[in-house]
């Protein structure tokens, strides 16, 4: 029989979309206000995967992924998740979103986006939300799957997240030396 550890804490990392990059400064003092310092952001990149948010949010469209100082405990990634929504909701203009956050967990082996919708691949977590096994670490990189979203699958988000992940073991190193 296994026995029971408590969760290594992980590494939150944000993927944001925002259709009016003028609120950007604001969305990172709340994600800051709510989460911790910012260690790293991507460079605002136009997003041209889908046009699935065009109707609510206008477009263009920029994605940007940031991440935490603070490492997190993995299973509050849910409580996260309902947190960010909450988050895109203040920043709602007219009938819909400007901002839509997508909250993930970074490990060592893999990256977990949490989500509200339910599929064959997801798993309940608590709260309504799922989580979603978006990447796997394997062989040096980060590997897309099937079911990966088009932009997590780019180049650019697998080195950023590669770049997160040296920072998260950086960040391990530290906790596992301490007395």
């Amino acid at each position: 029989m296994g026995v029971v550890k408590s969760y290594v804490p992980e590494k939150l990392v944000m993927g944001i979309l925002i259709s009016d990059l003028d609120m950007l400064r604001g969305l990172k003092l709340k994600l800051k206000a709510l989460w911790g310092e910012l260690d790293s952001c991507t460079e605002a990149v136009e997003f041209r995967y889908t046009d699935y948010y065009n109707a609510e949010m206008g477009s263009p469209l920029y994605r940007i992924f940031c991440s935490f100082t603070t490492l997190v405990n993995p299973e509050n990634l849910a409580k996260i998740k309902l947190k960010s929504n909450e988050v895109e909701n203040r920043f709602i203009r007219g009938s819909g979103r400007v901002i839509n956050l997508d909250p993930g967990i970074l490990s060592q082996s893999k990256f977990i986006l949490a989500t509200t919708k339910n599929n064959a691949h997801r798993i309940p977590m608590s709260l309504g939300i799922y989580g979603e096994l978006t990447l796997q670490y394997r062989n040096g990189e980060f590997r897309d799957l099937e079911w990966t979203y088009p932009d997590y699958r780019g180049q650019a988000a697998r080195q950023y997240l590669l770049s997160v992940r040296n920072t998260y073991k950086e960040q391990l190193k530290s906790i596992s030396h301490k007395p």
